[in-house]
C-alpha cells in the first residue's frame, strides 16, 4: 500500500481540488453511538470532514455486536456512493463479505480500532496496539502486587463473538501479568490456576457489574480485575463496593477517557492505557481525502500490519521500568 500523505499534501490536494471538495462523501460506522469512545470518534471524524469539505454520513450499532445494523449500513454507505467508509467492526468475520463488496466497489475502507481478520479484509487499520495495551496493565499489575502466586484474577471481555480487540487486550493483559498463553486468538484456553475465570461484559457499566458478580460466586477473594474498557471496569468496582470488597482488588482497564481517567485519578482502577479515537478518526478522514483526490491509500507502521495511533499507561501509582502518565496528565489529552 502506499503511504499516507502529509498534512501539507492533504492541504495541496485541497487546494487543488477544493471545487469538488462538495462531491466526495464518506461515512463513519462505529459499534453503538453511546460508548463516550465512539462518541470521541465520531467527533473526530465530523470535525476533520468539515475541515476537508467531506459531507460525513454515521451510522452504529443497537449495541456492541449488532452486525446486521452495520452490514445494513455499510450496504447504504455503498449504495450512496461513499468514496470511503470508516468502521469500528462488531463482529471482524461476519462483516468480511459486505466489506468485501464495498472495495469491489472502489470504496476505500478503513477499520478503526477493532481489526478485521484477516487485517487485509480492509485497505487499512487506524488503531491503538491493543496487545501492547493489555501488556502495559498487566506488567503494571504483576509489579504492583509484587509476589503474583497468589493472584486471583478476574477476566471480564467483551462478548462471545471474541473480535480481535477482545482477545489481543485480554491476551495482552495475561503475557504482561505472566501467564502463559495459549492461542493468542483464544480466549479461556489458559490452564493457569491463578485465573478464576472470565466472563462478558459488552463493554457496558451494567455487563461489568453482572461478569464481575458471576465472578465473585465463583470465587469471592478476587484480587486482580482485567476489564476490556473502562465502563465495564466502573460496573466491576460497584460489583466489588456492594459486597464492601473494593479494596482487596486491583483493577485495571483499557480506553483512557475521560471518565476512566478521573476513576484512576479517584482510585477505582489502578491503571489503564490510554488510546487515541480522536486521532483514528481525523486521520482515516484524511486518508479518504487523499484517496479521493489522488487514488492513494494509506501505508502501515513500520513493522505492523495497520497504522498505529499510539497508547499510554496512566497511573498514580507508577512503577520502575513501565514508562507512564500520571491521571493529571491524561486529563489533558484523553482521547484526544
Amino acid at each position: 500500500m502506499k503511504q499516507l500523505l502529509t498534512g501539507s499534501a492533504i492541504a495541496l490536494a485541497l487546494t487543488a481540488s477544493g471545487a469538488f471538495a462538495e462531491d466526495i462523501s464518506a461515512c463513519l460506522v462505529t459499534k453503538t453511538d453511546t460508548n463516550p469512545f465512539f462518541v470521541k470518534m465520531k467527533e473526530g471524524a465530523s470535525a476533520q470532514a468539515e475541515a476537508l469539505g467531506i459531507k460525513l454520513n454515521t451510522y452504529a450499532g443497537k449495541l456492541d455486536g449488532d452486525v446486521e445494523t452495520q452490514i445494513a449500513a455499510v450496504e447504504s454507505c455503498i449504495a450512496g456512493g461513499a468514496k470511503g467508509i470508516l468502521i469500528t467492526p462488531s463482529d471482524s468475520r461476519a462483516l468480511a463479505p459486505v466489506v468485501t463488496q464495498a472495495r469491489e466497489a472502489g470504496v476505500l475502507v478503513i477499520a478503526l480500532d477493532t481489526p478485521f481478520e484477516p487485517t487485509d479484509t480492509a485497505d487499512a487499520t487506524f488503531a491503538t496496539d491493543n496487545f501492547l495495551a493489555g501488556e502495559l496493565i498487566g506488567q503494571w499489575a504483576a509489579a504492583k502486587m509484587g509476589d503474583t502466586s497468589q493472584a486471583k484474577i478476574a477476566l471480564l471481555d467483551l462478548n462471545p463473538s471474541e473480535v480481535s480487540v477482545d482477545y489481543l487486550r485480554n491476551n495482552g493483559f495475561l503475557q504482561g501479568f505472566g501467564v502463559d498463553i495459549k492461542d493468542p486468538k483464544d480466549i479461556g484456553d489458559e490452564d493457569d490456576a491463578r485465573i478464576v475465570g472470565n466472563d462478558v461484559t459488552n463493554g457496558n457499566e451494567e455487563g461489568g457489574r453482572t461478569a464481575m458478580e458471576n465472578l465473585l460466586q465463583k470465587d469471592s477473594g478476587v484480587n486482580v480485575v482485567y476489564t476490556i474498557n473502562e465502563p465495564a471496569a466502573a460496573g466491576a468496582y460497584e460489583a466489588l463496593k456492594s459486597m464492601g470488597l473494593e479494596s482487596q482488588a486491583l483493577i485495571v482497564s483499557v480506553d483512557g477517557g475521560c471518565p476512566g481517567v478521573q476513576n484512576v485519578k479517584d482510585g477505582v482502577i489502578g491503571a489503564t492505557s490510554m488510546q487515541f479515537p480522536l486521532l483514528m478518526a481525523s486521520k482515516g478522514i484524511e486518508a479518504i481525502k487523499a484517496y479521493a483526490d489522488t487514488g492513494e491509500k494509506p501505508m502501515n507502521s513500520e513493522g505492523l500490519d495497520f497504522f498505529n495511533t499510539g497508547v499510554e499507561l496512566v497511573t498514580d501509582q507508577p512503577v520502575e521500568g513501565i514508562p507512564s502518565i500520571t491521571s493529571e496528565e491524561a486529563l489533558g489529552k484523553c482521547w484526544g
